[in-house]
């Protein structure tokens, strides 16, 4: 079922949005070259309890998922789509680095990513989710947000990837409806004021099919190529769109 939030819950949403941009950009700051990914972990959890919050990623789990993703942040690097767990390995210059993080404030959440690096891919990535906000408004559709994701991402020579969508979210880390990075205008759910998801295009330089690892978590590239990752958890308005995660 999709939840519409009230005036009261979307205050603590902006709340809670405003924090996790201060964490995850805080975190993009220690990205560089020999970097440890688990060291990004801890400094995301410290920052995330130091500011009121819990990490929501942290021991979730869904009855399609083997086992609980086991750390705060997602760290997925180059051809790593989503949902790379950190660990010991450690960044190298020029990897192309996406970070996932999903924090609770007062009972609610907020989602969002970026990836650091250099790259067309990149621009590319983070500008899609920028066309695709534009076209949100009540009485828009779900499928007139892929449409424009995927017609930016295809226009600029890269793939969405289709097997992994945007989706709700608010009172659970993850919520109807699902919002894919392509599709069709005029089609899927009728946007309402007070809706809140977070966009998320995932795009790759290759081959759009992704495959999940032996880790159970981190889905990568089918064919090693290049991935980039953004997302925003956003608010319909009474006269557009509002995002939560920006700065």
């Amino acid at each position: 079922m999709i939840t519409i939030k009230t005036p009261e819950e979307i205050k603590i949403l902006q709340e809670g949005g405003k924090k996790l941009v201060s964490v995850l950009y805080q975190v993009a700051e220690m990205v560089g070259p020999g970097v440890v990914t688990a060291e990004l972990d801890k400094m995301a959890e410290r920052l995330i309890k130091e500011a009121g919050g819990e990490p929501s990623f942290k021991n979730y789990k869904t009855d399609e998922d083997k086992i609980p993703y086991p750390a705060s942040l997602c760290v997925s690097i180059n051809d790593e789509v989503v949902h790379g767990i950190p660990g010991p390995r450690k960044i190298k210059d020029g990897d192309i680095v996406s970070l996932d993080l999903g924090m609770k404030y007062k009972n609610f959440y907020t989602d969002m990513a970026i990836t650091v690096g250099t790259g067309k891919i990149i621009e590319v990535a983070k500008k899609s989710l920028e066309e695709g906000i534009k076209v949100i408004k009540q009485g828009a559709h779900i499928g007139d947000i892929g449409f424009a994701i995927q017609s930016y991402v295809e226009k600029n020579g890269f793939n969405v990837v289709r097997q992994l969508v945007g989706h709700g979210v608010g009172h659970n880390p993850h919520e109807e409806p699902e919002v894919p990075n392509f599709g069709k205008k005029g089609t899927g759910e009728i946007l309402k004021q007070g809706m809140v998801l977070a966009l998320e295009p995932m795009i790759t330089a290759g081959n759009p099919e992704v495959i999940l690892s032996d880790d159970n978590w981190t889905w990568k590239t089918k064919d090693g190529s290049l991935a980039a990752h953004f997302e925003y958890t956003v608010v319909v308005t009474k006269n557009g769109v509002e995002i939560l995660t920006c700065v």
